[in-house]
């Protein structure tokens, strides 16, 4: 129960820093109000934005803390049974990126997935979470106005190439707020809270 509070915090967070991050890099300068916006563009800015944040914050994280989880040796009456080190929440985001924006885009991933989970290294990891992203760009701009809201094959219950970006998005923020919090746990202060 304390865990599952401490995510709806740390989700808070994430929230309060992204309006920050926003408002600290001023309105958006695009199309005037009631002009039509390019949907990639569109899709492709929240993504630019998680992207910003969290590469970031697995740059911040000493390479001699990847393997750090969250134990009950700091909360004893907590369970952390299964609970990813840092490294593997890096890499899970960027496998994640290269499932999502594979699936929305019909795009094949240019690394060798079955890989992505062995990494245990800072520099190995932020390279491919660096990959996923741009790969991720690469997907989101092959959504058109023609295409953005066709059905396709549904994943995780996103069945539009607009929703799966999006998607994709919110998945980022969630992992974001837990990689700040072992930031935290380990003394080292978030660059969004700089």
């Amino acid at each position: 129960m304390r865990l599952k509070v401490m995510l709806a915090f740390a989700v808070l967070v994430c929230g309060s820093m992204a309006a920050r991050a926003q408002m600290e890099m001023g309105p958006p300068k695009g199309a005037p109000v009631g002009s039509k916006v390019n949907v990639a563009k569109a899709l492709a800015e929240p993504l630019g934005l998680i992207e910003y944040q969290m590469m970031g914050v697995v740059k911040a994280m000493p390479a001699d803390k990847y393997s750090f989880a969250p134990s009950s040796a700091a909360m004893p009456a907590a369970r952390f049974d299964g609970v990813r080190t840092f490294v593997q929440q890096v890499t899970h985001v960027a496998e994640a990126n290269f499932y999502f924006y594979s699936s929305l885009s019909g795009l094949k991933p240019d690394v060798d997935m079955t890989k992505i989970e062995g990494i245990t290294n800072k520099d190995e990891a932020v390279a491919m979470l660096a990959k996923s992203f741009a790969f991720a760009h690469k997907a989101i701009a092959t959504i058109t106005p023609e295409n953005a809201f066709v059905a396709i094959k549904a994943v995780d219950g996103m069945d539009t190439r607009a929703s799966l970006a999006a998607f994709g998005v919110a998945h980022g923020y969630d992992h974001y707020g837990q990689m700040v919090e072992y930031l935290r746990m380990n003394g080292v202060l978030p660059p969004g809270s700089k």
